[in-house]
């Protein structure tokens, strides 16, 4: 009976699935709010029956993909079937809503390298190459506009300046793969944590942003970072382009602390939730100022354990 059970289920949710990805596929209206829904089927899968019989339903929406649309669309299900498992079965074993979600990004993570060494060696396309390309035609249009306004042509010098800060987004692509793996973790884990408790009749949450509390290593990995470049580092090298991943990883990471210590601040004090909505909104609007005092306060509450401080302070 648990047998036919698994099955029936697993047909059901493999099929949902398939319904969510033509929807993404051919409706652009919902476009971007059914692929964040791609890995909730997944999600919901695994965390029954954990990564084992998970692998079995991957395999068959992969298949179902490429019969029903094209070889090309093969990618999307092992990017959602990945990430999706890998929160499953986190919630499968119980580990806390912050492990789950760790968990998820890695599967994501490993999910885009693999459309990344797919799009090489099966369809032969760069796509390192093709956003160079990309960015370069860009920089090129946007010349042709200045001129036909009668804006002064830039000069040899400014154009490699801009062509280098561009070429810049493409050195940072592995820390946009993992914010954009944070991101579908996080989206689709929420959502699937509501379809559970309604189902299960379960209480699974995230905890309040105010109680996020990284680990005090990150302030070291962070700093061994930025040592790194004062040693005039080749910018062709590989570890270059390592170093400014990691400065921009973990410089998010500890921005994030900072913006839970306010909460926590704002929750311990009982002031206003203006403290932390205008800090929020203040941050987002005058990024070049506030974003780095945000992140030294996260800086200080990893390493001085500010929080502590203030919650003795009110005893």
């Amino acid at each position: 009976m648990s047998q036919s059970r698994q099955l029936t289920e697993g047909a059901l949710l493999t099929a949902v699935f398939m319904i969510l990805m033509l929807i993404a596929a051919f409706v652009p209206v919902i476009t971007l709010i059914a692929t964040f829904l791609l890995p909730v089927p997944f999600i919901l899968f695994a965390s029954r029956y954990d990564w084992k019989p998970s692998i079995v339903m991957l395999i068959a929406a992969s298949i179902l993909s490429s019969l029903l649309t094209t070889i090309f669309s093969l990618p999307l299900p092992i990017l959602m079937g990945l990430g999706g498992i890998m929160v499953g079965s986190a919630i499968y074993r119980k580990l806390s809503a912050y492990e789950t979600l760790a968990r998820g990004t890695i599967g994501f993570v490993i999910g885009f390298v693999f459309i990344f060494i797919f799009s090489q060696y099966v369809f032969q396309v760069n796509l390192v190459s093709e956003m160079n390309d990309l960015i370069q035609q860009s920089i090129t249009m946007s010349q042709d506009v200045m001129n036909q306004f009668g804006v002064d042509e830039l000069t040899e010098d400014q154009m490699n300046m801009l062509t280098e800060q561009f070429g810049m987004l493409t050195e940072l692509l592995p820390a946009f793969i993992a914010i954009a793996g944070l991101l579908l973790a996080f989206v689709s884990q929420w959502v699937s944590y509501k379809v559970i408790n309604r189902k299960d009749h379960k209480q699974l949450q995230f905890p309040p942003f105010r109680m996020l509390r990284l680990p005090v290593s990150l302030i070291w990995i962070y700093f061994f970072a930025l040592v790194m470049t004062f040693f005039g580092l080749d910018p062709e090298g590989l570890v270059f382009m390592a170093v400014n991943n990691v400065l921009m990883l973990t410089g998010i990471l500890m921005t994030l602390q900072g913006f839970s210590f306010i909460f926590y601040y704002a929750y311990v004090k009982q002031t206003s939730k203006a403290l932390p909505i205008a800090s929020t909104i203040l941050t987002i609007l005058m990024p070049f100022i506030f974003l780095y005092l945000v992140r030294l306060l996260g800086i200080i509450d990893i390493g001085f354990s500010l929080r502590d401080r203030i919650s003795n302070d009110k005893k």
